[in-house]
């Protein structure tokens, strides 16, 4: 039998994650144990200001009184019900979602993260053309599952798991000559970011979706957009896509769309939908009425009134981090509530563990860009302190 744990130590809840989960996370070496509004809280009652929302998972925050109503009353009728059975939660997740995206797409697919909708995609993409070969972009992030991975740029995530079953080419970002030619008789699909949120926040000129669908259609190339971290409102809109008013073949969306809880989908086109047979994906809890009834009240929550609230944020935010005067600020860049700051001189990590000091919470973004992610119930005295603390860690630099 095992020493046990010296009583101190079972409180040590940093020691005790560290020793009992695998090292595959930095460790922040901070303990958050509640959240509430626009603020986690430490074992120690500081409070933090929540400038990234898990990644952004939580995207009115903490505690919001109608997606907590939403869970707890679906918690007392049913939490997970599997996709042969039908259910009305679900039915009404579903409806909403695909109402919501325009009734552009004729079906969807639910599953428990954004690399699930993504190695879904993948799936159907396949089955749809018959073909295995995908272009994706530099700089790309579409998850660590195998599919996912595959598709996703740069020797950090990929190295250790090459050569992957899929044939993979990589094009610069936001350069429709570059997809051109790159497209041959076997191309199966072309999947990209309306923003690049891992790869550093980079936002594409206007037109440039505009260019690649048409480049896809005239090569009867599948289109995929992966809105999982730049839809569902981050970017002002609906969906970051529609600003340039383009609809993709296959969208994929996850992150924030589900209240909090784990939450992946992709939504097809009438003539993949048609290819896509019984068993050829599934997953015991995909779909589940639980996380179905924060969707419910996360598509309730993100009407044309918040929509609003989030450009009138971004603005002024971007704004006030564009005022900012320091040597190591190299520039701004994102739209709506998805924004971030180029640091030079490889301070990066620095500037987001001093505004840690200060808490405040933010997280990094390609090799040297301070992302920001903050929910959607942020308000301007919130980035007023936000600025004012970064400009404080500026000078500690």
């Amino acid at each position: 039998m095992g020493q046990l744990l010296p009583d101190k130590s079972m409180k040590d809840y940093n020691f005790l994650q560290q020793k009992y989960i695998l090292n595959t996370y930095p460790n922040r070496g901070l303990t958050l144990i509640k959240g509430e509004g626009v603020y986690l809280f430490a074992t120690d009652g500081k409070k933090y200001l929540d400038m990234m929302s898990n990644y952004g998972v939580n995207i009115f925050g903490y505690k919001h009184p109608i997606i907590t109503q939403s869970l707890i009353s679906q918690t007392k009728k049913l939490t997970n019900l599997h996709g042969s059975f039908n259910n009305d939660i679900r039915a009404l997740a579903a409806k909403q979602l695909i109402e919501r995206c325009g009734n552009k797409f004729t079906q969807l697919y639910f599953a428990n993260s954004g690399a699930e909708a993504i190695e879904a995609a993948l799936k159907f993409i396949i089955v749809a053309s018959g073909k295995k070969k995908i272009i994706a972009c530099e700089n790309s992030y579409h998850g660590k599952t195998l599919g996912a991975l595959s598709v996703t740029y740069g020797e950090k995530y990929r190295k250790p798991f090459e050569p992957f079953s899929l044939d993979v080419t990589f094009i610069k970002f936001a350069d429709p000559l570059s997809l051109e030619k790159a497209i041959d008789k076997n191309t199966a699909a072309f999947i990209v970011e309306p923003i690049q949120g891992e790869g550093g926040l980079n936002d594409p000129k206007k037109g440039y979706l505009e260019q690649i669908k048409k480049i896809c259609v005239e090569n009867n190339v599948i289109l995929v957009f992966d809105e999982i971290q730049s839809g569902i409102g981050r970017t002002g809109k609906f969906l970051a896509s529609l600003w340039d008013n383009v609809t993709p073949d296959i969208l994929c969306l996850g992150k924030g769309l589900a209240g909090g809880l784990p939450i992946g989908v992709t939504l097809v086109n009438k003539s993949i939908a048609a290819k896509i047979s019984k068993n050829i994906h599934t997953s015991s809890f995909g779909g589940n009425p639980l996380t179905c009834a924060g969707i419910l009240a996360t598509l309730k929550l993100l009407d044309e009134k918040r929509l609003d609230h989030i450009k009138l944020m971004g603005d002024y935010f971007f704004n006030k981090l564009a005022s900012i005067k320091s040597n190591l600020i190299a520039g701004i860049r994102g739209k709506g509530l998805m924004l971030g700051i180029k640091i030079k001189n490889n301070e990066r990590n620095k500037v987001l563990k001093l505004l840690q000091n200060e808490s405040v919470l933010a997280i990094p973004s390609g090799d040297d860009v301070v992302r920001f992610l903050p929910p959607y119930i942020i308000q301007k005295e919130h980035i007023d302190e936000v600025v004012e603390k970064l400009e404080k860690v500026m000078r500690l630099l």
